[in-house]
């Protein structure tokens, strides 16, 4: 489903800390404002009090993560249920382009698809609106717009593919949330980047390993020819 393009939002928003590291990229309004994306309308309401508010949020969602993360899927769900309960969205049908009579899209104000604007209608064969799902924006501050896209987002993601798709990256110190998007399930970092070092990291273990062992295998004949002499 398309909301699930909105499961981002609470990506971007857990991924402004790196608690690990103890760096933290959300202290400004306009940090804040950079979350939103395109989103420039509902980015020009954040102040300074969103700074705070956001940061809550934030624990919140990585919470939520975590705990999908850990295979407790119950927990995962109810913080995420909790989230939306205190912060409602209002969805609604919107429409930003028009499909011509062979499904081809075009956008509003192209030649072939003025036929709804200047009232032609569905049945008019000229062209109709490519209708989708839309999240409201009726929020009373910039925080609670931005955490209602992101828990709705999140829930469709959830719902739609499974909770194990939420996961907190496996590379040591990064603690970053991503999404599984994977055809099977297999991710395991937050990026190409994360997993190169992990490989990296387990190849120089193992390299260390096998050096130890094969130290001490030189040095058990020695060690056997000494208690003989004794």
């Amino acid at each position: 489903m398309e909301l699930t393009y909105y499961s981002d939002y609470a990506v971007r928003l857990v991924n402004t800390e790196q608690p690990e590291r103890g760096e933290d990229t959300l202290t400004s309004v306009e940090a804040v404002r950079e979350l939103f994306g395109g989103a420039q309308q509902a980015a020009r309401r954040a102040t300074e009090s969103d700074v705070t508010r956001l940061r809550t949020v934030r624990a919140r969602l990585r919470a939520v993560f975590e705990a999908a993360d850990r295979g407790d899927e119950v927990l995962a769900v109810d913080l995420l249920n909790a989230l939306m309960m205190e912060f409602p969205v209002s969805p609604q049908i919107s429409g930003h382009d028009y499909r011509d009579d062979g499904g081809t899209s075009r956008s509003w104000g192209s030649p072939r698809s003025n036929g709804v604007e200047s009232g032609g209608g569905v049945g008019s064969g000229v062209g109709r609106p490519k209708w989708h799902m839309h999240i409201a924006d009726h929020a009373a501050n910039a925080t609670a717009g931005f955490t209602a896209t992101a828990c709705m987002g999140l829930a469709f993601h959830l719902t739609e593919l499974g909770v194990d798709r939420l996961g907190i990256c496996e590379a040591k110190p990064c603690r970053n949330a991503y999404l599984d998007t994977s055809t099977n399930r297999s991710r395991r970092y937050c990026s190409d980047r994360c997993a190169t070092r992990a490989n990296v990291a387990a190849y120089r273990a193992r390299k260390r390993l096998e050096s130890g062992r094969t130290a001490d295998s030189a040095q058990e004949p020695q060690a056997s020819a000494a208690r003989g002499e004794r």
